[in-house]
C-alpha cells in the first residue's frame, strides 16, 4: 500500500502550514485592508470635499490634478498639495466643527 515513511514528511509538514494559513487571516490579510483604505480615500477626493493635510492644514479643494490638489486655505488663499499628503476628509462644515467639539 503506502510506505509510512512518505507519509510522515507530510504529517510533519501540516502544522507548519497551518500556522502560515493562521498567520495570512490574522496579520498579512487585515493589514493589506487597512492599506488599501487611505489609497481609496485618495482616489475619491472631489472638488468642494474638505480636507485636513497630513501637517494639520484644514482647507476646501478647488481642483484637481494627477498628483497634485489646489486647496483654499482661507479666503483668496491657495496652495498645492500631493495628494498623498491628505489626512483625512471631512464632508462639510457642520461634520468638522462637530468632530473637533468632541475630541477636545
Amino acid at each position: 500500500m503506502t510506505d509510512p515513511a512518505a507519509v510522515a514528511p507530510i504529517l510533519q509538514m501540516a502544522p507548519f502550514a497551518l500556522i502560515l494559513v493562521v498567520f495570512y487571516f490574522l496579520l498579512i490579510r487585515p493589514q493589506q485592508k487597512k492599506a488599501r483604505e487611505p489609497q481609496e480615500m485618495i482616489d475619491n477626493l472631489k472638488v468642494g470635499d474638505e480636507i485636513v493635510s497630513t501637517g494639520g492644514l484644514y482647507g476646501r479643494i478647488l481642483k484637481l490634478a494627477d498628483k497634485v490638489i489646489f486647496v483654499e486655505v482661507a479666503p483668496k488663499v491657495q496652495i498645492r498639495l500631493e495628494r498623498a499628503s491628505v489626512g483625512r476628509v471631512v464632508r462639510g462644515r457642520a461634520e468638522g466643527k462637530g468632530a473637533e467639539e468632541k475630541q477636545a
